[in-house]
Formats: structure tokens, sequence, C-alpha cells
């Protein structure tokens, strides 16, 4: 295992043994491609000639450097052909019969010092190796897809591993340009341990006719920044690929989060997969086609929906960030804004932070000193909730608290005007507990915009069974005028974006509490894996513990599954006073300003 990586086997020429092939040939290695479909080598030939030539074009390599590329990368239908390789990475389909089937042959074929990489991300390595002659050289290799844009590559070792191969294919993945990160064996290893739970979850909720596909899929894309939403990201992966992994995974965990959503049963037996098939959650030009196609699921203009009614002043209620944030952005799309605290001194200065925060958007030209000044005066500050007598929506942004938003409700039931829309900036509390303290329920609906509300496109527009179909009009309306993407869900625990969010979040403490994964590993591999802006752990620090705690057990008590209860070393955290970066020491340690 001290003889350098310079020949290297790649067996299956799908899309990712094709993409792991590009990497290493044009890193200088080597690269013999294997697979039994002629059809299959010549699409990865004329993937690696296609993928060259661009590079070319955008003159990131020379046309010789092309030609060197080219002929470094042999194609043949043998596994014999892997004889002469140093490593052997397998990547065929997620079976335990064929890939033992590969190994068999290989340890016939390979030389005893060569080591043997599975592809897989769903299947235990130790058991392959175990099948293997030399079980001391099998290891976990997973790339991830496309393998030539994502660095993400987890080295996965088994009890059987021996270090020195570990050490040879950590160093192999560092010369690539890649980011490997070290794990134990188990299904889904960090980043999809992670992803395809959160995945299974989506699909269950779109199962459940709680929100739209599209909906789902903007609303993680919005609130959290992510490249994809997942039901569009099922169908890149394959919905049977994924199902296979969350098999794979329940098999092992018995958590009910794991457990393949039915509907993803369905789908994979219809044939169904995803872009491969040319549909699956969506519709596609073709099969392998990413161009999504009208469908019979497709939202289409309704012009017989209710009208909403009409808004033109703005109540909000509170004097936090959120509440300055919210003000804000109706200031800013012409609305006359009041914004009411507990006392004239906190409005005002709320209002400071709203002119502070839009002589930013000056500074970084995003907005003129006209624009700044006309959205200053439509502001008005007030110290009592009796200002919202002629305002025709009044938003509510104070403390997450039931018996607080409550008291608040009852108060604005007197103060505000027949008619007028009462909405709750919650995220995660009941709303209809909030508008049964009116006694005008029907006009009671949760508008959760997300922090920082003036950066933030998206916004969870949130009925209750009780709330009226033109109260619902109006506030998409409203939305829509400033600059805010809305979308439509029950009033359940979570929404959609916290529902999705928080139990990843927690299933990422869990890994760290079982010493399976570091805080920087696991934070790495989401970000590098997953695409997501921030890995869990500085997303909780930022968020904070004691917030993150509280909708834990909110979702917990709402759907009773075990999987959902807090993970005790986030209980522990709270209770020692660390919680996050506001308190200077979370996950990590922070310096105090």
């Amino acid at each position: 295992m001290d003889t350098p990586l310079s020949t290297i086997a790649v067996v299956g020429l799908g899309t990712m043994g094709t993409g792991i092939a590009e990497v290493l040939a044009r890193a200088g290695h080597e690269v013999i491609g294997i697979d039994t479909s002629d059809a299959a080598a010549r699409r990865a030939v004329a993937t690696l000639e296609a993928a060259t030539a661009r590079a070319v074009r955008r003159e990131r390599i020379t046309e010789e450097e092309r030609s060197d590329v080219l002929a470094r990368f042999r194609t043949f239908a043998d596994l014999q052909a892997a004889a002469e390789a140093e490593l052997v990475i397998e990547v065929v389909p997620e079976s335990y019969e064929i890939k033992q089937q590969v190994f068999r042959e290989l340890d016939a074929i390979v030389s005893p010092t060569a080591i043997l990489a599975t592809g897989t991300n769903a299947l235990s390595v130790t058991r392959l190796a175990a099948e293997s002659l030399h079980p001391e050289r099998v290891l976990g290799l997973h790339f991830f897809n496309p393998a030539p844009a994502m660095k993400l590559v987890e080295v996965v070792s088994s009890v059987l591993t021996a270090p020195p191969a570990v050490e040879a294919v950590t160093a192999l993945a560092r010369s690539l340009g890649k980011e490997p990160v070290a794990v134990g064996d188990r299904p889904g290893f960090v980043a999809d341990g992670l992803l395809f739970g959160y995945l299974n979850q989506a699909a269950a909720m779109y199962e459940a006719s709680y929100a739209s596909r599209e909906d789902i899929d903007a609303a993680m894309k919005l609130g959290c920044g992510l490249p994809m939403g997942p039901l569009a990201l099922l169908d890149l992966i394959g919905i049977d690929t994924a199902r296979t992994v969350l098999e794979a995974m329940y098999a092992e965990t018995r958590d009910r989060l794991h457990a393949p959503a039915p509907v993803l049963r369905q789908l994979s037996e219809a044939g169904l997969t995803g872009r491969k098939s040319g549909r699956g959650f969506y519709t596609y030009e073709g099969p392998g086609s990413q161009t999504v196609m009208p469908d019979a699921l497709t939202p289409r203009d309704n012009g017989a929906a209710a009208a909403g009614r009409t808004v033109r002043s703005v109540g909000v209620a509170g004097s936090g960030t959120m509440a300055s944030g919210i003000a804000e952005v109706f200031a800013k799309a012409g609305y006359d804004v009041v914004l009411a605290a507990r006392g004239q001194e906190k409005a005002d200065i709320a209002k400071g932070r709203i002119a502070k925060s839009l002589e930013r958007s000056v500074t970084k030209g995003r907005l003129t000193a006209e624009a700044r000044d006309a959205a200053l005066a439509r502001i008005t500050a007030a110290g009592s909730l009796d200002a919202f007598a002629d305002v025709d929506l009044a938003v509510e942004a104070v403390a997450e608290d039931l018996a607080v938003k409550q008291q608040l409700f009852g108060t604005m039931d007197k103060v505000c005007r027949p008619g007028a829309v009462l909405a709750t900036t919650t995220s995660s509390l009941p709303v209809v507990a909030i508008a049964r303290a009116t006694s005008r329920p029907e006009d009671v609906i949760g508008m959760h915009f997300f922090n920082p509300a003036p950066a933030m496109k998206l916004v969870e527009v949130v009925r209750t069974v009780l709330t009226a179909d033109d109260v619902h009009a109006t506030v998409r309306e409203v939305c829509g005028k400033v600059r805010k993407h809305p979308v439509d869900c029950g009033d359940r625990a979570g929404f959609i974006v916290n529902a999705l969010l928080f139990p990843y979040l927690n299933n990422a403490i869990k890994m760290v509490e079982e010493h399976y994964a570091t805080l920087d590993d696991i934070d790495a591999a989401m970000k590098l894996g997953g695409g997501y802006p921030m890995g869990p752990f500085e997303l909780l620090d930022v968020v904070g513990l004691d917030v993150s705690l509280a909708i834990e057990k909110v979702l917990h008590s709402e759907f009773r599954d075990p999987g959902l209860a807090p993970a005790p070393l986030l209980e522990h955290l709270v209770a020692a006073g660390c919680l996050g970066r506001k308190t200077g020491r979370g996950f990590r340690e922070y310096a105090r300003r």
C-alpha cells in the first residue's frame, strides 16, 4: 500500500463513475474505465471529450493538455483490465450481490497490495470487506455528484481497514483538490446520513398534501439558502436510489424518520425515478433532462380566487430586530407603517434601528437617499397599540410565547377596526390558539417572515381552519407587493422550513453525541457535500441553542415521534447557559464583543 496510486481503475461508468474518471484523468492519473456496457463506455469517453473541450474553450487547459487527458483514459469491458491498478474504485449499482461479485472477482485479478474502494453511500463497507480475501485493503471512497465539481469525499473505514490504506486514499483525495472527511461505517455516513432523513421528511410532507411541491422546494431554497429544494433534489439523485439509501439507514437505526415515505416506493415501482426517467416529483422534457415541464400539478393563475382586502397602512407590534425589519420592508414598499412598542422610548429606538439599516443600504448603493428619506417618513413610532386604530393590517413580532401573543391579540382585537387583518409572525406556535384569543378568528393568519426580514425573500403564509379566504388572499397579495415569496402551509408545528430544518439539526447533534464525527467534519460535510451555506453547528450557534431547543420540543410534542426528541447534548448546553454566539459559547466558543 506504499506504492503511489498512479494507475486507478474505475468499475462502473455511469454518471458517478464517469465523473470520478474525469477527475482522476485530469489530475494526471492513468485511468482504466471498466463497464460491461459498450454504450456506457462510449458515453463516458464522449463526456470526457466534451468536458475537456469546454475547458479548452474557457482557456483552462491547452489543446495539448486535453490530448494528454484523453490518452490517459482507456475503457474496457472486462474486470481483468484492472490487473495493473494500484487502486480500484467500484461504482456499480447499490446491491450487495453485484458489489460482492465485483470484489470476489477483483481478489483474483489485482495484486495483494492494491486498494479496493467502494463508492457506496448506503451499504455496509464492513460487510463488503468481509467477503474479500484481503479485507484490510477495502474501504469506502464516497464522492459526491457531480464529482468534478463537488469538493467533499468521505473516506470510510471499517473495523478491518488497515490505516495505510486510509492514509493513501486520503492523500489521493487531497491531491485531487478534494476535502476528505474520515468517517466510520454506517449507512449514509455523514452527509447522506443527515441529508436523506431531511429529504424523506420532505417527501412525507408532500405526500400528506400539507404543501405543494413548489412551495416545499421554494421554502427550503429561500428560507435556508439551499441550492435546490428537497423534492427537486430527490429527482436529481434518483427516487429509487434515495429509497435504497433510506431502507439501509432504517434497517440500522429503526428511526421512523428514516423509514422511506410510501410515495418513494410508489414512484419507484411505477418507474418514475426522477430526471433519469423524465418524471418523478416533477415532469421533465425527457429522460435525463433538467428542464421542468408543466403538468397537472403545476400551479396556475386562478382568476376565481377570492379577492383580497385593501391594505394601505400596516401596524407592526414589537421593538426587536424582527419587528424593525418587518416595518422597514413595508415602509420601503410604500405602505404607511405604525411601529408600536411598549413605551415611546422603545418605539423610537426601534425606528432608529431602521434608520441605520436604511443608511447602510444607501452606503452600499442599494437605495437612494431620497428613497431612504421617504421610507423613514412613512414610519410612525408609537408607544401604545392604540395607534393601530386605523391600520388595515396588524402584524405582531413579539416574544415567542403563547400567553404573550394571546394577550397582544386580545388587545389588537379591541383596538383594530372591523375588517383589519391580524397576522402573527410565530415560527412554532399554533396560529389558531392565537386566533381564538380574539372575537374574529377568521381575520387572523400566520405571516412568518425570516430573519433578517429586509434580506430574506420567504414568507410562510399559515392559514388556520378558521381563516377567511379573503384574508388569505390579502396576505398573499401584500407579500407580492413587498417583493416576498409567499408559500402556503397549514397550521401545524414548524410549518415547512422549521419542520424540515430542525430534525436535521437535531440529528447532527446526535452524531456528535455518538462520537461518530466531529463538529468540524459534520459542518464541512454538509457545506461541501450538501451545498448548505452553513454547517449545522454554525447554524445552531447563530439561531441560538435555546431557540433551537424550544422548536425541537414543539415538534416533538406535536408529532410524538421519538426521533424528534431533542438531543440530550442540546438540553445540557442550554441548561449550562451556552446558547451560541449571543452568549459567547455554544457548540463552539466565540470572542465576546
